[in-house]
């Protein structure tokens, strides 16, 4: 089983910042590819982000590409989601999730655990 924890959500302006967290804890056969997914009010949950278990590999929404930067820390157990240039589109419940395979995948239904997720506002 895997606990995962996010952190770093809340209100920022247009055009700011934001650094999510994900600390992951609990037992796990090798480091886990971990995602970012985000889901606002009425819509479908979507992909966002996803790592490698290495952490070599990195994937991205095209929405999100060039403004946002996923990484890990694998000593720490913590994934984090670097978030630049954000805009009003951006504001969502952001999650994250593990699958127990170091190979990252883009699609929710891959990964079994999941966070209680974090709100980024942003205003415009």
């Amino acid at each position: 089983q895997v606990q995962l924890v996010e952190s770093g959500g809340g209100l920022v302006q247009a055009g700011g910042s934001l650094r999510l967290s994900c600390a992951a804890s609990g037992r796990t056969a090798s480091p886990s590819a971990m995602g970012w997914f985000r889901q606002a009010p009425g819509k479908e949950r979507e992909f966002v982000a996803a790592i490698s278990g290495s952490g070599t590999f990195t994937y991205y929404a095209d929405s999100v590409k060039g403004r946002f930067t996923i990484s890990r820390d694998n000593a720490k157990n913590t994934v984090y989601l670097q978030m630049n240039s954000l805009n009003a589109e951006d504001s969502s419940v952001y999650s994250c999730a593990a699958r127990p395979r170091a190979v990252a995948r883009q699609t929710a239904y891959e990964y079994n655990y999941w966070g209680q997720g974090t709100q980024v506002t942003v205003s415009s």
